[in-house]
């Protein structure tokens, strides 16, 4: 919008549709040789430095959660009855961001991160209150590809998140077919996350509970393994 050129690092393998959505932007791509995003914010992090350019990653920008809160006060506002939020969590800065906002509006509210199972970093994580990275993150849901968490986002999920389940491939699978089929909504792995564990696991309290759809950027492999093509 304000013709300001951008580089922007990705993944090896990044998803078809999301590359593409930023190559239509007219952004400049660069493809490191890591599976996760580690790599890219590291690669891009050298290149901010040689070339002075401003450097954002949407991991640890303080900036971001100041965003993704909104969603959290659209959620009290338009359901103040509400009583768990489920949110898929990849980096944490939107569960950060909705967790922040939530808790300060109404405490009471239970917000559960959703990762999958095959990229666990941040359950582990939380569990043990400590950074505990993963070799691998090699999971259909890019967008909860994560493998080393940050520390201060750690301290952050420990202290604003009141628990963090994961969900199987399959499950994720399901959920993306579930809510195709029943609502119309079209969701990648990583946005039927909050879906799958609520399925798979819904909440014991009474109230209404919020499920995050984060994104539908599917590709057709997954629609094709979702059944929804």
């Amino acid at each position: 919008m304000l013709g300001v050129p951008a580089t922007i690092f990705l993944p090896r393998n990044p998803n078809p549709v999301k590359r593409q959505k930023i190559s239509d932007l007219g952004a400049r791509i660069v493809e490191t040789g890591a599976a996760d995003l580690a790599g890219a914010f590291h690669e891009a992090s050298a290149y901010s430095a040689r070339s002075g350019a401003y450097f954002l990653n949407d991991a640890t920008d303080h900036d971001v959660p100041v965003g993704t809160a909104t969603i959290g006060l659209e959620i009290i506002e338009q359901v103040p009855e509400v009583s768990t939020i489920y949110v898929p969590m990849g980096d944490t800065a939107l569960i950060r961001g909705v967790a922040a906002a939530v808790k300060q509006l109404s405490p009471r509210v239970r917000v559960i991160g959703v990762q999958a199972e095959r990229a666990p970093s941040y359950y582990l994580s939380w569990k043990e209150g400590r950074v505990v990275p993963t070799d691998t993150c090699d999971t259909c849901a890019d967008g909860l590809a994560t493998r080393t968490p940050e520390p201060e986002s750690v301290r952050a999920i420990r202290e604003l998140v009141d628990d963090v389940v994961l969900v199987s491939e399959d499950q994720m699978l399901g959920a993306i077919a579930r809510l195709y089929k029943e609502d119309g909504v079209l969701a990648e792995p990583a946005g039927a996350a909050a879906t799958a564990a609520f399925i798979a696991s819904p909440p014991q309290r009474s109230g209404p509970a919020v499920l995050l759809v984060s994104g539908a950027n599917i590709s057709d492999d997954v629609r094709y393994r979702a059944g929804v093509l």
